[in-house]
């Protein structure tokens, strides 16, 4: 154990099942057990029920289970029992919170939350790292639409038959190929601000302070890791993806364009699958400073069994990140569109348009403040499952209590 971002050495504990990885409820007495076991037996008659607080000597007669009876008590709100564990996991101590997360199995709203915590609490670092990125990659991403991307495909409206067919077969590869800059632009960009805010995430979940230099240092030794890392999954996805593709783009035609589609929808499940089963490994790559194979193999192990819902927090923050950028981008994209009428006008008449450098930078400029607010949660989410896993399967949640230095769970013996 030692208080690096990594907290606790990989296989330190067993990852074959769910633990809650919270001190273990001391087990009741033979007697308290007995008793319960009595319980069917010894439970007052419906007629005599009476409110809570009331003397069980003088119950209140002539009232049964349909009838509430009226007393001191009843109809208010049940105050904390004795040792604040009210709610708090069914009268085990509450769990402990040195930052932005309890230390304990997390909730879907808890992990989301955390994220945000995590930038609001570490603005400054934050703000200016994904600033930076979000500017270089918008760059980059403007460059490739106006000088690499090959012309837009030109339609006739009056193609009719085959000649259609091919028109929009045409269309869905050229769109296909133009998602492939930005595509791969985001991921480079997401693997930097995660590379970095890997580090920030773990100083917030133990309530400690991080400097931009300070992360930096902490993750520039792994980002060559990271990269191939990205790289590998990225060409493991998208080749098999591009082998559904492929068939139906070589055969051409009507039934070409059908056999792509249905092949790359295979496949792409396929992909989908093969993502979320490695999804965490840039975390423990960063936090455990594994090799490639090592942190593949490592999130493989934490996500099975938890496949469905890793896939659903994970779309929740796709469409909530979505969502988010969709509404800062729109101003921007109303106000690119008016300031280039041409492009606007093609665009109504049903033309594709030549975009000018007056609506990619009016445009790219809503894209960098909807990347610099986005790219946090994105990071934090990925941290926080990481983490959330690790508590659920190897009792990470006492690891780092003792990294934050709470009382009550040093080490035996120190």
């Amino acid at each position: 154990m030692n208080d690096s971002p990594g907290w606790a050495s990989p296989g330190s504990a067993p990852s074959d099942g769910d633990h809650s990885g919270t001190p273990a409820t001391p087990k009741p007495s033979d007697d308290r057990a007995r008793a319960a076991s009595k319980w069917s037996q010894e439970q007052p008659p419906a007629a005599q029920w009476s409110s809570p607080g009331a003397d069980p000597s003088s119950p209140q007669q002539g009232q049964g289970w349909g009838t509430p009876p009226q007393g001191p008590g009843w109809g208010q709100v049940p105050t904390q029992p004795p040792g604040g564990n009210w709610n708090q996991n069914y009268g085990r101590p509450p769990a402990a919170k040195p930052g932005v997360i309890p230390l304990r199995p997390l909730g879907v709203g808890e992990i989301l939350d955390g994220a945000v915590s995590s930038a609001r609490a570490h603005w400054r670092t934050v703000l200016g790292l994904t600033l930076v990125v979000a500017v270089v990659s918008q760059i980059a991403q403007i460059l490739a639409t106006r000088f690499i991307l090959p012309t837009p495909t030109a339609f006739d409206p009056d193609a009719t038959g085959s000649e259609s067919v091919r028109q929009a077969f045409d269309a869905m590869l050229s769109g296909l190929v133009d998602l492939v800059p930005p595509l791969i632009i985001g991921q480079f960009a997401t693997l930097f601000t995660t590379a970095v805010l890997t580090i920030v995430v773990s100083r917030s979940v133990l309530g400690r302070p991080v400097s931009l230099g300070d992360a930096w240092a902490e993750a520039r030794p792994r980002l060559l890791s990271l990269l191939g890392l990205l790289a590998l999954v990225f060409v493991m996805c998208g080749g098999i993806i591009a082998v559904g593709v492929l068939p139906g783009a070589l055969l051409g035609g009507a039934g070409g364009a059908a056999l792509a589609v249905l092949g790359g929808l295979a496949t792409s499940v396929v992909a989908l699958w093969l993502y979320i089963r490695f999804c965490l490994a840039a975390p423990a790559l960063m936090l455990e400073r594994q090799s490639i194979v090592q942190s593949l193999r490592r999130s493989a192990k934490l996500v099975n069994g938890s496949w469905w819902r890793i896939l659903g927090v994970t779309l929740l923050t796709s469409v909530l990140v979505s969502i988010v950028s969709m509404i800062i981008m729109m101003p921007f994209t109303f106000g690119a569109a008016a300031a280039d009428s041409n492009s606007l006008r093609s665009l109504l008449d049903g033309n594709t348009p030549d975009f000018s450098w007056t609506y990619l930078i009016i445009s790219g400029v809503g894209a960098v403040i909807g990347s610099a607010i986005t790219y946090p949660i994105v990071a934090g989410v990925s941290v926080l499952l990481y983490i959330d896993q690790r508590i659920r399967r190897e009792a990470l949640d006492m690891e780092l209590a003792r990294a934050a230095g709470i009382p009550g769970y040093e080490t035996p013996g120190s």
